[in-house]
């Protein structure tokens, strides 16, 4: 299966990378600012499926930058579904929790109402809203918390903070799942796969490691992976205000994915033994 994936240094874009008939394009090669342009690309590429990597996920600065954020994260993967449900090749599309209000403390599960409380959230849903529109076989995979031991993320932040001081304070009220890019990667790879045979698996679904933990508590596991004695006091979100609302509960429900495609939620634990061991960190 050859595959065309729009993101080439991201986290789940350099994850996509091991795979073999990978054809990553970086923003040099498809400039989402461009959605026409990256839906010519879809049209002329030999490819059986289209994997959307790339967003804008600068979630702070697209409270003032809302025109790049609905360009990368709305326009442009709108164009793209459009262009691989003309060509009839499934189009997966990489989403988030962002989309829901964050609100209560169950699981979201995709029938869920949404309710973003940021730009950058309601860009991505509106993103969505064009991909399932575009009227091709699709898969929108919402997921949460994403790490790897690429680009900035809360375990390379945790590494660097962790290894110069002797405590960090940490939020404690916000709950998700972390969740590897590998993982990631290897999620969207099987449902391009059966997607091309199974046009009618196409839907929006939920992807994210287990079990939910705090952001603190994720902070400790690091600590305690990387041999770092770094101490963790737990704060609530009042403490560390930022432009864009968080999402307080982040807690995805998993089961139509595992049901419909039988990808099972992964344990971050394990992921973040890897991205540890990719860092070299000493544990």
């Amino acid at each position: 299966m050859r595959v065309l994936v729009f993101g080439k240094t991201g986290q789940v874009a350099r994850e996509l990378q091991r795979y073999g008939n990978v054809i990553a394009l970086g923003r040099d090669a498809a400039d989402l600012n461009d959605p026409a342009a990256c839906a010519e690309i879809i049209a002329r590429a030999e490819a059986d499926a289209v994997i959307n990597a790339a967003a804008y996920t600068a979630v702070d600065q697209a409270e003032t930058d809302t025109k790049e954020a609905y360009k990368v994260n709305s326009e442009a993967p709108t164009a793209m579904a459009k262009a691989a449900a003309k060509r009839g090749i499934p189009f997966v599309h990489i989403s988030t929790d962002y989309v829901f209000d964050g609100t209560d403390d169950t699981p979201w599960s995709e029938e869920d109402c949404s309710g973003p409380r940021s730009v950058y959230g309601a860009s991505k849903l509106a993103g969505e809203q064009g991909v399932m529109n575009a009227g091709g076989t699709h898969a929108i995979l919402r997921t949460s918390w994403v790490v790897s031991a690429h680009g900035n993320n809360f375990v390379k932040t945790m590494l660097r903070l962790g290894a110069g001081r002797d405590a960090l304070t940490i939020v404690a009220d916000q709950i998700g799942g972390p969740t590897p890019a590998r993982d990631i990667a290897g999620a969207v790879m099987e449902i391009a796969r059966q997607l091309v045979d199974e046009p009618s698996k196409s839907g929006t679904y939920h992807f994210a490691g287990k079990p939910d933990v705090s952001w603190a508590d994720f902070a400790r596991e690091i600590f305690t992976q990387a041999n770092l004695t770094c101490a963790v006091t737990d704060i609530p979100s009042s403490d560390y205000p930022t432009p864009a609302a968080r999402p307080m509960n982040s807690r995805l429900n998993c089961s139509k994915l595992a049901t419909v495609f039988d990808i099972n939620r992964p344990d971050w634990r394990v992921g973040l033994a890897d991205i540890l061991s990719d860092l070299k960190v000493d544990i």
